[in-house]
């Protein structure tokens, strides 16, 4: 029996997907989950055993049993495997690249599935990762997909990569995650892409708490009306000026971030009160025009 919403959130690394996904637990009082750690700590253990990426059948082994937990406390969610910290061991650049090799293997993506699934079955959590809204949880009762611009992308992954004391430049963190970008989103099995139904957000500019009350509002928008069906839409974080509202799919339009746009006659404001929200279509390139649901 669930008890509460499944709460999918994918996208590439570097775009506040983690953080993002964490206080929004921490706000709905959710379990967060952060699938990407799996497959770290299975990269992790490739690596320090000097396992071929390719070799399936030892993937597979060290899928089996992890004695692998999640645990709280006043500096934030701490992973352990059995007694061992690897909270930090797991972000290391090395164990990235690893982890995104191993992660294109069926047999690892296979037997980290059903483990997935079963922590996140119940409802009550905010489960982040590459292929949830699209795999793992197919159904989600809300999806959002996290962008950022390379630039941005690369300069938050190397300020997190400083504060863990690892020497890197900007230029090395951009091309690095460039190239487990092309890794995950052209792999055959359970490739990284937004879900058509899925919420897409670019968190470019924008801080944390804007992001996260914008998710925010989203859910308990999905609580109050239900979201079902509905086309990929692009939220653009965008501040300031004016903006006009066009409908493109049916049902209503679920409120965005804080800002300055007007609502202009396009949309009769007796059916959709004024709102701090840009929207555009996913399909092709993103324009600045606003669109909503």
């Amino acid at each position: 029996m669930k008890v509460g919403l499944i709460i999918a959130v994918d996208g590439p690394s570097g775009v506040g997907k983690s953080s993002s996904s964490r206080a929004l637990a921490e706000r709905l009082g959710y379990q967060y989950i952060d699938t990407g750690a799996l497959y770290r700590v299975i990269g992790l253990l490739a690596w320090e055993q000097q396992t071929n990426p390719s070799d399936a059948e030892r993937l597979a082994a060290l899928c089996e049993n992890l004695p692998l937990r999640f645990v709280s406390n006043e500096t934030g969610v701490r992973i352990l495997l059995g007694e061992r910290d690897i909270t930090a061991a797991i972000r290391q650049p090395e164990v990235s690249q690893m982890a995104s090799k191993v992660s294109a293997q069926p047999v690892v993506r296979q037997g980290l599935l059903t483990l997935q699934r079963n922590m996140g079955e119940g409802g009550g959590i905010v489960m982040e990762g590459r292929d949830i809204g699209t795999v793992v949880f197919p159904d989600a009762d809300v999806k959002f997909y996290l962008d950022a611009s390379a630039e941005e992308r690369g300069r938050r992954r190397h300020a997190e990569l400083q504060q863990q004391g690892v020497t890197t430049t900007v230029e090395v963190t951009v091309r690095e995650m460039a190239e487990r970008d092309q890794r995950d989103s052209s792999r055959e099995h359970a490739p990284l892409r937004c879900a058509d139904d899925a919420i897409r957000i670019h968190t470019t500019g924008f801080s944390l708490n804007e992001v996260i009350d914008t998710m925010l509002r989203h859910v308990k928008n999905a609580r109050k009306y239900g979201y079902g069906k509905r086309k990929n839409l692009t939220m653009l974080l965008q501040p300031g000026g004016e903006g006009s509202m066009e409908r493109r799919a049916s049902g209503r339009f679920l409120g965005g971030i804080r800002s300055t746009w007007k609502i202009t006659e396009k949309h009769s404001p007796k059916r959709v009160r004024p709102k701090e929200a840009v929207w555009a279509k996913t399909s092709g390139k993103c324009s600045r025009r606003a669109c909503s649901q």
